[in-house]
């Protein structure tokens, strides 16, 4: 009778049986969940605000007078907003106003040009004659000329009245307080009876157009352009979906957030829209029916489907009912090993919103049977290894 040895490490113990993991498979699995997680984070916050807005306030100094907006009027470009006290502005642009309204200095320095230019006239007249000397042709030349220059010299003068009366004008329309742009009030600031100096009045924003602020990933730039048209989500019913369009790209990246801004408008008509919405925005570019799939990311990997056999071809003298029929093989017959890998994306891809880290665990569970993962496996790092060669598990 032979002895059996009943310890475990005796000759009779099972040798540990060697599988095959393919390591190729499961890195092309993993890269197209990470183009699935990828495209899904696309969809970024962003905040919906006016497109401008600004603190309208005086020009001068003064105590204000009249309010004449009310929050949420609207207004349009140059419209009164507000008045200061003027009373001795209106008097200056009315002694203004007679003082460029007066001719009669230029007119009375017309008339004596003209009286002049006749005395010279009858002097050389009377010159032919021999009945005067040079000397009173020259006197009467003389005081032609300085008539003239006197007529210049009023006509200037009425000139700088008139540019007094518009500088007083001036002066008393800084006492008004004009909006900008067209928009809408959105605050007040003042009341009447309080003195102003360089504080605000009222604030002014123009929300058609809206300005659309993203922050984005540094990962994505270069894939957002300028003419871009981006999807816009806000929790409103109304207005869910909105289409905005990039008008800006910063060119240069915050290294603390590792981020960049882009700027889009969107469009306003007759102000339904309002402003300061928190938004979702998505640069993703529509895919055509029939193809649910995300866009490929600049450097992702893109599974590829592996040929299918060719058939063979019949060999000479034999027909083609000698030749043995394939058989269809059911996906439960076939090991998961040798299915493709195109399939388990495919079913990643079409997962009706299911995390990611759902797949991976549902994944991993189906294998750990097949893998016979009882005992530790130690496996080296990704970057080191060679994804032709397979990967040892032993048991």
């Amino acid at each position: 009778m032979k002895n059996r040895d009943p310890l475990p490490g005796g000759p009779h113990r099972r040798e540990p049986s060697l599988k095959m993991i393919p390591i190729r498979p499961l890195l092309t699995l993993l890269a197209g969940i990470s183009m699935l997680v990828s495209a899904r984070a696309e969809v970024m916050g962003c905040l919906v605000e006016p497109d401008r807005v600004a603190d309208v306030g005086s020009q001068s100094i003064g105590v204000l007078e009249r309010l004449l907006v009310e929050r949420g009027d609207h207004v349009v470009s140059g419209q009164v907003l507000a008045r200061l006290s003027a009373q001795v502005e209106r008097a200056s642009v009315s002694v203004a106003e007679a003082r460029s309204e007066a001719d009669a200095e230029v007119r009375q320095a017309i008339a004596a040009a003209e009286l002049a230019q006749r005395k010279l006239q009858r002097a050389r007249d009377l010159l032919k004659q021999e009945f005067v000397s040079d000397q009173a042709v020259e006197q009467a030349d003389a005081e032609y000329r300085v008539a003239e220059q006197r007529v210049s010299q009023a006509r200037e003068s009425q000139k700088v009245s008139q540019r007094e009366y518009r500088l007083s004008a001036a002066q008393l329309g800084q006492r008004d307080v004009r909006s900008p742009f067209d928009g809408i009030v959105i605050e007040r600031y003042r009341t009447e009876g309080e003195r102003i100096e360089r504080e605000p009045v009222v604030r002014v924003a123009r929300i058609d157009p809206l300005r659309v602020e993203a922050i984005v990933p540094a990962s994505q730039f270069g894939s957002i352009a300028t003419g871009q048209v981006a999807t816009i989500r806000t929790d409103l019913p109304n207005f869910s979906t909105l289409s905005a369009k990039v008008v800006l790209v910063d060119r240069v990246i915050d290294p603390a957030s590792n981020s960049f801004r882009v700027r889009l408008t969107l469009p306003n008509p007759e102000n339904r829209i309002p402003s300061g919405l928190r938004c979702r925005v998505d640069f993703a570019t529509s895919q055509p029916s029939g193809s649910p799939s995300a866009p490929a990311q600049p450097g992702a990997v893109t599974p590829t489907k592996a040929p299918a056999p060719k058939p063979a071809t019949p060999a000479k003298g034999t027909t083609a009912s000698a030749q043995p029929q394939a058989q269809p093989v059911s996906p439960q017959t076939v090991p998961h090993q040798a299915r493709p890998v195109s399939q388990l994306s495919t079913r990643l891809a079409t997962a009706p919103r299911a995390p990611e880290r759902m797949l991976v665990k549902q994944y991993l569970t189906s294998r750990e049977p097949r893998l016979s993962m009882s005992s530790q496996i130690s496996v080296p790092r990704l970057s080191s290894l060679d994804t032709d060669r397979p990967l040892l598990s032993l048991r």
